[in-house]
């Protein structure tokens, strides 16, 4: 399993703020910005194989689920 940040979102972030820059902010000046969307993926070929078995309720919450 694997929770962290979705990279199309964080990719996007990282163009608002080049794009701040080249206009012409300081960077110094300019607020760290946090994630706020954050995805779950599953690798169930790799659960089978350690002998884990994740319960439907937790795969329905997963944004990604390998199979």
């Amino acid at each position: 399993m694997s929770y962290g940040t979705d990279l199309i979102e964080m990719h996007r972030q990282v163009g608002i703020y080049t794009g701040q820059i080249l206009k012409g902010a300081n960077p110094g000046n300019l607020p760290v910005v946090q994630s706020t969307k954050f995805e779950l993926a599953i690798n169930l070929l790799t659960a089978r194989a350690l002998g884990i078995e994740v319960p439907n309720s937790i795969q329905l919450l997963a944004d990604e689920v390998i199979e």
